[in-house]
């Protein structure tokens, strides 16, 4: 393997990274790689307790690639026994718990949408319960003993939760020395994951140098991604997502969302536009920040989908801005001459509940002929050709009789 020079590396591998512990023994890695043309191991843990991988994800994903590109080797690490514990990063409370088939269910999507942004063919793949589920109680006293409570209640979130009064359970305390674990099983040279896994990372290097790894693991923090709301992390929960397995249009609309201060960020961190598309999208941000959004729906939706699919739904989102209505419009097929408003959008997926439904109407979120459907006792009786409403700014579904 011809790997590229140490400037070289180091270049990509520095660049949207937050933190490098330490960037010295990284090169020193990377040197003995380049003499021993010998690949590094790069670890990234993925916590399987949601399936669903969405943009946030994205930016420790692309780190991945960019050392698959230089010629390392990538481990993903599917955490399906360390998420029955759940990961405390970030909480302010005790997160429940999963049961393993849970985990192994949620962890089966979890490779195949992260293959959108990886290698595939040069993936490792690996499940945490092939080595901690295997651990006796008398392994875990050992490896407990290793760490001490100071230590780990310098944690931020465990500091915050411990000095409110808030429950701090024990099973919490063992998440980081078990995920440390992984890297003790893998011995790998790198361990990527956001700004809120540091903690975790160090960790990860401290456990290996205590069962004899005499050059533990560098540890790399990339930035985590705000959602389209443009204050919270990017989490499905909160419906500030662009989800990686959204359908073409809905993934368009969504990133639609996204604040004009944070589209370039979104373009650079989660590596869907290539660097000449990226110079582009920030002289547009600074021109006409709404075509740099659209721009960037546009680079999103190319990225996961095609550019076909992407043009699409670019000419859609054109039509709409206009007042029109897209060509291609959700059809709703119903077996009556009328249907409930309520029903109506529940049966189209513009909400998930009948209170969501109700207060989407009350509020005037739906329309039909440009006129807001405000009664949430509505009787709506189906045209021949169908009839049209409109959901939000964006979306249109068409209730049609079977």
């Amino acid at each position: 393997m011809n790997f590229p020079s140490l400037n070289e590396q180091l270049d990509l591998i520095k660049r949207n990274a937050v933190e490098i512990i330490s960037e010295d023994d990284l090169a020193r890695k990377i040197e003995r790689s380049l003499k021993t043309k010998t690949p590094l191991k790069v670890k990234l843990g993925a916590d399987p307790s949601r399936p669903d991988l969405h943009l946030g994800h994205a930016v420790v994903l692309r780190k991945l690639r960019d050392f698959q590109d230089l010629g390392h080797e990538a481990i993903l690490i599917i955490g399906d026994f360390t998420a029955m514990i759940g990961d405390p990063s970030g909480r302010n409370k005790t997160r429940p718990q999963l049961s393993l088939d849970e985990t192994r269910k949620h962890g089966e999507t979890y490779f195949e949408q992260a293959a959108k942004i990886l290698d595939k063919s040069r993936t490792t793949i690996r499940y945490n319960s092939d080595w901690l589920g295997r651990m006796s109680f008398a392994d875990v006293i050992r490896l407990a003993s290793r760490y001490t409570v100071a230590r780990m209640l310098e944690r931020d979130d465990f500091e915050k939760r411990y000095k409110s009064g808030e429950p701090i359970s024990i099973h919490e305390l063992l998440y980081p020395l078990a995920q440390a674990m992984d890297s003790v099983e893998l011995k790998n040279d790198v361990e990527l994951g956001g700004t809120d896994q540091k903690f975790n990372l160090l960790v990860g290097r401290d456990i290996q140098r205590e069962y004899g790894i005499a050059e533990p693991q560098i540890c790399i923090t990339l930035p985590l991604l705000e959602g389209t709301d443009g204050v919270q992390k990017m989490s499905k929960s909160l419906d500030n997502y662009i989800g990686f397995n959204q359908p073409p249009r809905e993934m368009f609309q969504a990133t639609l969302r996204t604040p004009d201060a944070l589209v370039e960020k979104y373009a650079r961190l989660t590596g869907v536009a290539t660097d000449e598309a990226l110079r582009d999208l920030q002289r547009l941000v600074k021109e006409n920040p709404r075509q740099a959004t659209r721009q960037l729906a546009f680079l999103v939706v190319k990225f996961f989908h095609g550019e076909e699919a992407a043009r699409k739904e670019l000419e859609a989102s054109e039509k709409i801005s206009q007042g029109g209505v897209p060509d291609d419009i959700e059809e709703v097929a119903v077996e009556t001459d009328s249907i409930a408003l309520i029903d109506a959008l529940l049966k189209a997926n513009a909400a998930s509940t009948k209170s969501e439904a109700r207060r989407l109407i009350e509020q005037g979120g739906v329309t039909m002929n440009d006129e807001k459907l405000t009664d949430a006792k509505l009787e709506l009786t189906i045209d021949a050709r169908g009839t049209v409403l409109k959901v939000g700014k964006r979306k249109f579904f068409k209730i049609v009789r079977k």
